[in-house]
């Protein structure tokens, strides 16, 4: 493509995004284009060319080959435009400005709290906003830089960054709970019990899972309170309502004062890690990578030394 122009780049990041998305539409929205505009961008860059690079159906976009052999030179040149930015360190370079994420309660009480003071520290003229939301939403629609959630929950079409090891999850009760009912000693036993039902964010209730490999299993538990926030089953748990299904991270301290008591240890159950995932690497913030690393450092992981 002889004598680049301005609209040139833009019509080109248009056309890498419509290939990883796979639709105009997605796109679009990504880009916070109309649907119009991409496609006009489109018409222009094969224009510009001399030849097609996407193949269109009323159903699905794709690239042509030659548009493939494109896109992957591409995703290399957006890379290294991307990673150029990151290390000027200097205002305007991205690490600057404002990030915004999505992230459910968990991960806001575990892994965001405690890292706030260092992040503030290392990215003192950053805008972080953090919106705790249970909910499976779309992070580009709703303009999020970035979302948190176990890694079984990330869409497929996200770059995903582990920031934990996997979390285990555990059953527990008050003391006064278990002298009254009794500790249940094997997964049957809690049909006989009182348990603080879950409800996910997508308003369906969870089965507890216990044990792992083999032996793993998916039980339905009766009771007849149903709760969907942490801080609120801990509470009710605490309260000798029944027991309770928790990540084993969030009761640390009660179990330590005594204030809960875990049962069914050898069925307790291996759950995915916390992942922190993003659209793009060229839209990969640089306080999102500052923010990531705090959180890998307190949680054991490596630093990423490179773009993620």
């Amino acid at each position: 493509m002889p004598g680049l122009q301005r609209t040139d780049l833009a019509d080109l990041n248009t056309f890498l995004t419509i290939v990883r998305r796979g639709s105009f539409t997605a796109a679009a929205i990504e880009l916070g284009l109309t649907a119009s505009a991409v496609s006009h961008a489109m018409r222009r860059l094969e224009s510009r060319l001399g030849a097609k690079v996407l193949n269109r159906t009323s159903r699905a976009v794709s690239p042509t080959d030659l548009g493939q052999k494109l896109a992957r030179r591409l995703e290399d040149g957006f890379d290294l435009i991307g990673a150029a930015i990151e290390d000027l360190e200097a205002p305007g370079s991205g690490r600057f400005g404002e990030l915004k994420l999505n992230v459910f309660r968990d991960a806001a009480h575990l892994l965001i709290t405690p890292s706030l003071p260092e992040f503030a520290k290392q990215c003192p003229d950053v805008r972080l906003t953090i919106v705790v939301d249970d909910r499976p939403i779309d992070i580009v629609a709703e303009g999020y830089d970035a979302g948190m959630r176990y890694g079984d929950h990330v869409p497929e079409d996200m770059i995903a960054v582990p920031l934990t090891g996997p979390q285990r999850w555990v059953v527990a009760g008050s003391p006064a709970y278990l002298a009254e009912h009794g500790v249940p000693a094997t997964p049957s036993d809690l049909q006989r019990h009182k348990c603080v039902q879950l409800q996910l964010g997508d308003n369906t209730a969870f089965r507890w899972e216990l044990g792992t490999g083999a032996e793993e299993q998916r039980l339905r538990v009766p009771g007849l309170i149903t709760i969907n926030d942490t801080a609120t089953t801990i509470s009710a748990a605490r309260d000798g309502l029944g027991l309770a299904y928790l990540l084993r991270a969030r009761i640390e301290s009660e179990l330590e004062d005594g204030s809960l008591q875990q049962v069914l240890e050898d069925f307790a159950a291996e759950g995915a890690p916390f992942y922190m995932y993003y659209s793009s690497r060229r839209h990969n913030h640089p306080a999102l990578r500052t923010l990531i690393n705090i959180i890998r450092a307190r949680s054991g992981l490596a630093r990423l030394s490179e773009r993620p």
